[in-house]
């Protein structure tokens, strides 16, 4: 034994020699780090290792109760550092050692098994799934890279990159529908109210990534039906002490600009930003014409994170934003004064606290209040009548959930609490004339929900979804609601295909909006009445299926909504006071296709979205605005059978990068129908190079071939809306460090 140790002893005195003597020779300094998952909660006890290339040598450790973990005295040089701990992905990543320097490194992990990702580690951040909930998303780098979408008054970062989703008359729609959900981070931003608002709630250059969920949603959320979007913003521990400047000019007098910095510490990270944009061009026009079209906003955000120890995470967001907006006129218009604008503001505060216990558990509690407001102020010149409408809501609510993944079971209960004032201010003056009324209206509801959801995994193949919503409102109607959702999935052994289905009862309260006292009778002149809005009760059901294939994905969906109450809006006569109403029910029928290449040839990346959708209302009309209308069925203005785009983005040399984007539209209803307006395609493209690690710069241009159609012709905002001819701008981004 005495010789095998001696042998041994002499083998590797050469080697510890060598590093001794290196490490004496050549300065040497430290790494230190915390090792997290991909909300930022430490791991403890992973094993991280530092492996030196040139000699080969490594030396191990393993993170803290915290996260953290340090390594001394390391000579200067190129390193890798790998990490692996249980239940996560092995991580390996490059650093650099220098002398007197030590950098404080975050290792982010991700969950073991794609499949479970989002369900074990992302309750508090990311949206709870099921295994049969039909999403997709986009990062940060598609949104800066594909022309128009990183522009505030776009919403190209959603539809582009998602099927069935679509612009018109200023209006988001989604699955034959236009009520969706948002969220920061999490965090619920509650809006009952329907075609009120057209301002944008967040910059898409505050986007990290874009959760976005089309059907099957877990029964922790309710209130809307045909979209759901997760705005993930930057946390800071991304960033060491960075900031970014943006600057862009086009024409039209358009600038969208932005100033954002964030940092961090071993268990503190920060992101702040603020945004301002300006445009002659604004909302769609009624005519081919740009006419009385500017607009205008400011907007800045806040994240807060702060990691007090290995089990709790706590986050604070706060958003503030305010935008200016011109009515579009026509020629006739702007000769005879027409001078209407929407003033509209937005705020959000909110919190969340996660605690993880070692059993497995997971609790959250978030808090939150939201703050909107629009108000359309009529010119001199409107006639008959001239219009001061203001509506302004505040919510305050809070969510708390409790989830644990035990054995084969996923499971969760929760509760989603809010109320809701709104204060609405309705005046008209008659042109030429006086005052005809002036009435201030306040109204107050409140929603109480309880939530519970499990997936059943009782083989690896094999996922199974049980989850119940019950809720109550009140407000200008008292409703209640027992929402089943039953799901599952499949994944078929070799080939890896998923096919999925479910089907979902969900349940939207409605609008706080009501016509009393003069209000009334002025409605009732104008040959409407009112009766206060019922919520839209919605069964909806999917079959759908994923293949993967070479690093392809296709995705298919085919999706069916019945929908009783269905919410819609209108207008009382000319005066421009838009009221909600609802139909008998609505009949929604679509097939979704998506596909996403793998990076083809290390250059190009290639994403298509398709929606075939037929949309048809039932009159009569049942609640808020009530006109006579015929019965029976028909079909709803923004009824599009086809809609397609693709996304091509391609990586040159010399650090140059290009993105296209082709978008289809086969029209929507001409009028009243049966007939759609002529089908419709544009064109976008950029391009752009990265200079440095600091500089990049493109030019953009959306409607290349400057394609003028008229888009739609219903009755929000002047009745028609022609596309938005070409715009062309530039775009350049300084990244500094402070």
């Amino acid at each position: 034994m005495f010789k095998t140790w001696l042998t041994r002893s002499i083998l590797l005195a050469p080697a510890v020699g060598l590093f001794a003597l290196q490490a004496w020779a050549s300065p040497s300094g430290s790494l230190k780090g915390v090792v997290h998952d991909p909300q930022h909660r430490p791991i403890e006890s992973a094993q991280v290792t530092v492996h030196s290339q040139k000699p080969t040598w490594s030396r191990t450790t393993q993170s803290d109760a915290n996260g953290e973990f340090e390594f001394n005295n390391l000579p200067e040089g190129d390193y890798t550092i790998t990490v692996s701990a249980q239940g996560f992905a092995a991580l390996e990543q490059p650093a650099t050692v220098v002398a007197g320097k030590a950098p404080v490194i975050h290792l982010q992990m991700e969950v073991a098994g794609l499949a479970q990702k989002v369900e074990v580690s992302s309750v508090e951040n990311k949206l709870s799934t099921s295994s049969s909930t039909v999403r997709n998303s986009v990062s940060a780098d598609e949104i800066e890279r594909t022309p128009g979408a990183d522009q505030t008054n776009s919403l190209s970062m959603i539809t582009n990159f998602t099927p069935g989703a679509y612009m018109v008359h200023d209006m988001l729609h989604m699955r034959g529908g236009h009520q969706v959900n948002w969220f920061f981070d999490g965090i619920p931003v509650i809006n009952t109210n329907i075609a009120a608002n057209i301002a944008p709630l967040i910059s898409p250059k505050n986007v990290d990534s874009l959760e976005v969920e089309r059907g099957g949603y877990s029964a922790e959320y309710g209130d809307r039906t045909y979209g759901f979007f997760n705005v993930l913003t930057p946390s800071g521990f991304e960033r060491d002490n960075q900031g970014e400047l943006v600057v862009s000019y086009g024409n039209f007098q358009t600038t969208d600009d932005q100033l954002n910095f964030g940092g961090h510490t071993d268990r503190f990270a920060y992101y702040a930003s603020l945004d301002g944009n300006r445009s002659d061009l604004g909302l769609a026009t009624a005519v081919p014409e740009v006419i009385h079209d500017q607009t205008s906003g400011l907007g800045g955000f806040l994240s807060l994170l702060y990691n007090p120890s290995a089990r709790d995470q706590v986050r604070w967001i706060l958003s503030l934003r305010g935008d200016h907006y011109q009515i579009p006129n026509t020629p006739d218009d702007q000769a005879a004064g027409i001078r209407d604008v929407e003033l509209e503001r937005d705020y959000l505060f909110g919190f969340q606290w996660v605690h993880g216990t070692p059993g497995g558990w997971v609790s959250s509690l978030s808090p939150y209040y939201h703050f909107n407001s629009a108000q359309y102020l009529g010119g001199p010149g409107d006639m008959p009548f001239v219009l001061d409408d203001s509506d302004r809501s505040n919510y305050l609510g809070v969510r708390a959930t409790l989830q644990a993944q035990k054995k084969k079971h996923n499971a969760q209960i929760g509760f989603d609490v809010w109320g809701q004032h709104d204060n609405a201010f309705f005046g008209l003056t008659a042109n030429p004339g006086s005052q005809v009324l002036q009435q201030e209206e306040r109204n107050w509801a409140n929603s109480e929900s309880l939530f519970m959801d499990d997936e059943y995994r009782p083989f690896s193949w094999l996922a199974l979804d049980l989850g119940l919503r019950l809720q109550h409102y009140q407000g200008l109607v008292s409703e209640n609601a027992a929402d089943p959702r039953l799901g599952g999935s499949i994944r078929l052994p070799r080939l890896h295909w998923i096919v999925r289905g479910y089907y979902a009862y969900y349940y939207q309260p409605p609008p706080l909006n009501s016509l009393t006292g003069p209000l009334l009778q002025f409605a009732l002149q104008q040959g409407f009445g009112f009766t206060p809005l019922q919520g839209e009760y919605d069964i909806q059901h999917d079959f759908g299926l994923t293949i993967p294939l070479r690093g392809w994905s296709l995705d298919a969906d085919n999706f069916h909504t019945n929908a009783r109450n269905f919410l819609d809006h209108d207008v009382i006569g000319n005066s421009g006071i838009f009221v909600p109403l609802s139909d008998l029910a609505a009949v929604i029928d679509g097939t979704e296709v998506s596909l996403r290449s793998p990076e083809l040839f290390h250059r190009a990346q290639l994403r298509l979205v398709y929606s075939n959708q037929i949309a048809k209302g039932l009159g009569p009309i049942t609640g808020g605005l009530i006109e006579d209308t015929d019965e029976g069925y028909f079909l709803l203005d923004h009824d599009q059978r086809n809609t397609a785009n693709a996304v091509l983005s391609l990586r040159l040399p010399r650090r140059f990068w290009t993105t296209a984007v082709v978008s289809y539209g086969s029209g929507f209803l001409d009028g009243d129908g049966p007939g759609h307006l002529p089908a419709h395609t544009t064109a976008d493209i950029g391009v752009g190079k990265s200079v440095g690690e600091s500089w990049s710069f493109s030019v953009n241009a959306t409607n290349v071939f400057n394609s003028r159609y008229l888009l739609d012709n219903s009755n929000t905002f002047g009745g028609t809306h022609w596309v938005n001819p070409r715009q062309i701008y530039g775009e350049l981004r300084y990244r500094f460090h402070f």
